[in-house]
């Protein structure tokens, strides 16, 4: 009982979960955390994402059994190790849907529920076809990040900047491809030619290292402008101090492109982040930067 406890736990990828933090980040931003009522909207929401998420991540696994028994890493999860089967995985993925359906429809609102339906829809079809095209797939990612946190503001009822969208939208399609040129790196390690269920060639590793760091940079650069807007006044009563953000995202940037160059990097990019010092290192140093320039 308790192994099996064990490997649903480690199939709903429970640490997956820290993606949809993003969920609360329009209610920070737009410096409303303190509102309990609001916070435990977007709490609720993000309990119905993360179920919901882990629904899609059991579906994925199922349909992907058989290529994740040939990867080096994939094939230690449940499903392709057999710890799981193919009956009790689709068992679970339907439940976890209903869970998180209930939650939603029984403690969020109607918009909220629009953008979860979105998310389900747009992962079953990365699942199956979308995950199979290339660049097409990375740009989907991307746009999954950025719906958390759209579904986020509409779970809170809070208006998302143009610029977090932007900057967003950048950010995550730089890490997206980062998780493509992590694989590649490792298809290459392995002499194959190319990647499990995916359209990439061994020589695109170039390619998705100079458009990753690229769209990292410009992400940065929409941050650059974001400072230097009339919006940010309207937040922060010294927002020159945010500057002081740039330098710590650049080197978090950099740290993680020259980690994955070096073949140190996880196949997922969010894991390796979860468990490495210096990204939360960076991260205390921008939310001390944050509320140094809201102070009176």
């Amino acid at each position: 009982m308790t192994v099996m406890f064990s490997s649903v736990i480690k199939q709903m990828r429970v640490h997956q979960w820290v993606k949809n933090l993003l969920l609360f980040v329009p209610l920070g931003l737009a410096h409303r955390i303190q509102n309990l009522d609001e916070l435990g909207r977007v709490f609720l929401a993000f309990v119905a994402f993360s179920f919901c998420a882990s629904a899609i991540y059991t579906i994925n696994d199922v349909v992907d059994a058989d290529a994740d028994r040939q990867h080096p890493t994939k094939r230690n999860r449940p499903i392709p190790s057999e710890k799981i089967s193919i009956t009790f995985a689709s068992v679970l993925s339907v439940l976890l849907i209903v869970i998180s359906g209930v939650i939603a429809v029984a403690w969020t609102n109607v918009d909220f529920i629009g953008w979860l339906a979105i998310y389900f829809v747009v992962t079953t079809l990365y699942s199956f076809w979308l995950k199979k095209q290339v660049l097409v797939d990375v740009i989907t990612l991307a746009l999954l990040y950025v719906l958390r946190i759209e579904a986020g503001a509409e779970a809170a009822s809070v208006t998302v900047s143009p610029w977090l969208l932007a900057f967003s939208l950048f950010l995550f399609s730089s890490l997206a491809f980062l998780k493509r040129y992590t694989e590649l790196l490792l298809t290459v390690e392995t002499e194959q030619t190319h990647t499990a269920r995916r359209g990439y060639e061994r020589g695109d590793a170039d390619f998705t290292m100079v458009a990753g760091t690229a769209l990292g940079f410009i992400a940065i650069l929409v941050l650059t402008l974001y400072i230097s807007s009339a919006d940010v006044q309207k937040l922060y009563n010294h927002p020159y101090r945010l500057w002081y953000i740039i330098p710590f995202l650049t080197y978090w940037i950099a740290h993680l492109w020259l980690t994955s160059h070096r073949g140190k990097m996880h196949d997922d990019p969010i894991l390796f982040t979860i468990k490495d010092l210096r990204s939360y290192l960076v991260m205390a140093a921008s939310i001390v930067v944050m509320i140094w320039a809201s102070l009176p």
